[in-house]
């Protein structure tokens, strides 16, 4: 079997296999993320070179315990929120700081906790915001956002780009590629959010498509750094063709934060 059929594919029984989930139900969805949780921070433990036997109890005990807390307290939806941010600014310092390589040990656990576990637990708050009412249509609309936003950088920066994005990083990403990706994406999320979730206020849902592009896309950055830095290709291979679950989900997980962030702006402001 060549390497684009096993891609094509792996990627299909993926896609098939998360919107299923999120279709059934919330514990389907809860199910699949704490499943892709425990592989993730096996991947990462690997990638940052942290105790495995260690960091995937402690993250299991955090996913059972917090995945639906959303219902009991917005207070906790805002530190978690808070807490992941912050570690996405200093991932973010550290993807734009040349000099930077490795973090400390205690450092590294900080970064598995809020880049890792915390964005997985918030997935499952997105669906659920504060109506308390499973809505499946808003994170598949924003995963396929996310999609749109890899397909169109790639068509855009593979036949109109010509300026390097972040060659350091990497070196296909194109200026070009990132702000078709952007146009693209905000198209989609208007349709989807007229037509498909039929919102009241199309504004939101172009917020949020900017938010997509914008992070899916230092998420992918952040995360080739780390690789590069630990000096492998893929963080994992359960995905023939694609990686590990770090490589298909390094997108959603760093923006996931932010979208939760502009859901507590909105509520706070109303």
């Amino acid at each position: 079997m060549n390497e684009t059929l096993k891609r094509a594919i792996s990627g299909a029984v993926y896609i098939i296999l998360l919107l299923s989930c999120i279709l059934y139900s919330k514990g389907s969805l809860a199910i699949l993320f704490g499943i892709f949780l425990i592989l993730a921070v096996y991947e990462f433990c690997k990638l940052a070179s942290l105790n495995v036997y260690i960091a995937i109890p402690v993250a299991s005990l955090m996913y059972f315990f917090l995945w639906d807390k959303i219902q009991i307290s917005v207070h906790l939806w805002t530190i978690l929120s808070v807490f992941s941010i912050l570690i996405a600014v200093k991932l973010l310092l550290y993807l734009f700081n040349p000099k930077k390589t490795k973090f400390k040990v205690i450092t590294r656990y900080i970064l598995l906790l809020g880049y890792v576990v915390v964005p997985f637990i918030l997935t499952n708050y997105i669906t659920i915001g504060q109506k308390n009412r499973y809505n499946e249509k808003i994170l598949i609309t924003i995963f396929i956002c996310i999609w749109a936003n890899d397909t169109f950088a790639y068509l855009v920066g593979k036949n109109f780009g010509k300026r390097k994005l972040f060659p350091s990083v990497s070196p296909k990403k194109t200026i070009e590629g990132f702000i078709g990706g952007i146009v693209f994406t905000i198209i989609c999320s208007i349709v989807l959010s007229k037509y498909y979730i039929e919102a009241k206020n199309l504004y939101i849902w172009i917020i949020i498509a900017i938010i997509v592009s914008i992070f899916s896309t230092l998420g992918d950055l952040i995360e080739s750094k780390l690789k590069r830095v630990a000096e492998i290709k893929d963080s994992g291979n359960i995905m023939p063709g694609h990686g590990g679950i770090l490589d298909r989900l390094d997108s959603i997980i760093f923006v996931v934060p932010f979208i939760n962030l502009f859901y507590l702006i909105l509520y706070y402001v109303s």
